[in-house]
């Protein structure tokens, strides 16, 4: 649990300098180029558990898109089929990043697909 709570951290810290000294193609970039991988062998519960606490011991305020994009790293690298999808909400406009895994949202409320239109899928 240890380690991967520390790779949720540092996957937290690697997002967050790129979303604060890149830009987003970067960041989309980053989260296109890791593999998927069809098998795995890691608990998915225990994966999203270790996310979960890697953003409380996070030394500021963890965005969505942040978390989205280093959940669904963490979910390939475990070996897990993971998309980060971005959608939004038209009125009020509204935008939010989540993670889908084989058709199942991981790591936000199920009902987010209804709440928001999808305009990516990564």
């Amino acid at each position: 649990m240890a380690i991967r709570l520390m790779e949720a951290w540092a996957l937290l810290l690697y997002f967050d300098c790129l979303m604060r000294f890149g830009n987003f193609e970067k960041l989309y970039a980053a989260v296109r180029s890791c593999p998927r991988r069809q098998s795995s062998h890691a608990d998915l519960d225990a994966l999203c558990r270790a996310m979960d606490l890697a953003c409380v011991f996070y030394f500021k305020r963890v965005l969505c898109l942040q978390r989205s994009a280093a959940t669904a790293v963490m979910f390939r690298r475990q070996g897990y089929a993971a998309d980060l999808v971005i959608g939004v909400q038209l009125l009020p406009f509204y935008s939010h990043a989540w993670v889908e895994c084989n058709g199942r949202v991981v790591n936000d409320r199920p009902y987010v697909r209804d709440k928001f239109q999808v305009l990516e899928r990564c």
